[in-house]
């Protein structure tokens, strides 16, 4: 008897065809859940007579956008939620997802049948709250007057689902203490990495040191992926001695890094054959992602796990690293010296380093991928269905 495929309301507010919003990640989770979960369908969350609105809003400045939206659209929620809610409704949807954005489940209201859940790495005020989001500075001054109005929308809303689902511990045990959520509605599933995972015969698990050491960092943003720390600790090794390299995937370091041990590739469009496979061969030949990053989760731990390639950062935030496994992650307030002196750890202990590599993409497959997470998120989906469907009856 084959599987009845639950059919899903993806609720977002943006579409994920876009591959760019939420750093990929929409579209790789719309994608694993056709793949892994069910039949899944993008529910069109226009502002009705307000689009005009949201309109302008999208070409304002992205930092000025990207809080200016979220913000208009909780205010404008009840109109948004009238037409949303419609077309939950006339759908027969089994569930309803919300993903990233959680003002899009705002005023909504399920059939008594479907049962409504949220994934995301991260919330507004559990983010701002934290230590990563701290390391940003507002750009809406004026916004800061609207935090406590927004937290009581997100409570609101994250207690009235049946589920959350967050990618790390960290992000459960913000979500927990902000909102005062429960162990039963508030779930760990890790995510996927944002690349299809290279057959693990393509990749090398026995890279030696004879070439130098080359290490990754993959970002949009240089400050926030601790650029200025990387770089400085290639400075150090090179100071010590050691012929080290970096190589830097999504935005262009300061004028200061911009030095011959230093490559860099502004942007690499995965879609595009030959920017894929150089996008890859960089992750085939790096001894090292190291990015000691403000961010609450990080799909590039992901990907380098993916091609056994051991990460080194801090402990901060929801980063996929598990000490001894997949990497290294160091306490807050780490120096390149202190870097450096583990990089040359695993320089001086091959053997070790290998077997570092080996573990890496063993969590990876374990943990770290897309289908793990959609199989995951099946079980946890169709319990809700089928304890929805007893209660109803």
């Amino acid at each position: 008897m084959t599987e009845r495929r639950l059919k899903i309301a993806y609720l977002c507010d943006m579409d994920p065809s876009l591959t760019w919003s939420y750093s990929g990640g929409n579209a790789r989770i719309f994608k694993a859940l056709q793949e892994h979960v069910g039949d899944v369908e993008f529910i069109d969350n226009g502002w009705g007579r307000f689009e005009w609105v949201r309109r302008a809003i999208h070409k304002m400045p992205e930092a000025i956008n990207i809080r200016l939206r979220w913000r208009m659209h909780y205010a404008l929620s009840k109109q948004i939620a009238r037409y949303v809610n419609a077309q939950l409704r006339d759908g027969d949807y089994d569930v309803a997802l919300g993903v990233y954005s959680l003002h899009s489940l705002s005023h909504i209201k399920t059939p008594e049948h479907m049962p409504m859940v949220f994934t995301s790495d991260a919330t507004q005020t559990s983010y701002r709250q934290s230590e990563v989001g701290a390391g940003f500075k507002s750009h809406m001054r004026l916004g800061r007057l609207l935090d406590r109005w927004i937290e009581g929308h997100e409570r609101t809303v994250l207690t009235s689902t049946d589920r959350n689902f967050w990618p790390s511990d960290w992000q459960k045990d913000l979500a927990d203490r902000t909102y005062g959520l429960n162990e039963e509605a508030s779930v760990v599933l890790p995510w996927g990495a944002n690349v299809d995972a290279p057959a693990i015969e393509k990749i090398s698990t026995d890279l030696g040191f004879e070439d130098g050491l080359r290490l990754l960092l993959v970002g949009r943003s240089w400050h926030a992926k601790g650029g200025d720390v990387t770089f400085a600790t290639v400075q150090e090794l090179r100071d010590r001695g050691i012929d080290a390299s970096l190589s830097v995937i999504g935005c262009t370091p300061p004028e200061y890094a911009q030095t011959d041990f230093v490559q860099f590739f502004h942007n690499l469009d995965k879609t595009i054959p030959e920017d894929l496979a150089t996008f890859e061969s960089i992750f085939r030949n790096a001894h090292a992602l190291m990015q000691p990053s403000l961010e609450s989760y990080g799909f590039a731990f992901c990907e380098a796990s993916a091609f056994a390639v051991p990460s080194l950062c801090v402990r901060q935030g929801g980063i996929p690293v598990w000490n001894g496994i997949n990497g290294e992650a160091l306490e807050i307030g780490a120096t390149p010296q202190d870097f450096a002196d583990q990089l040359m750890d695993w320089m001086q202990n091959p053997e070790d380093y290998k077997k570092m590599r080996l573990s890496s993409r063993q969590r990876f497959e374990d943990k770290l991928n897309w289908a793990a997470w959609g199989a995951a998120l099946k079980a946890q989906l169709q319990d809700l269905v089928d304890n929805t469907a007893e209660k109803s009856r």
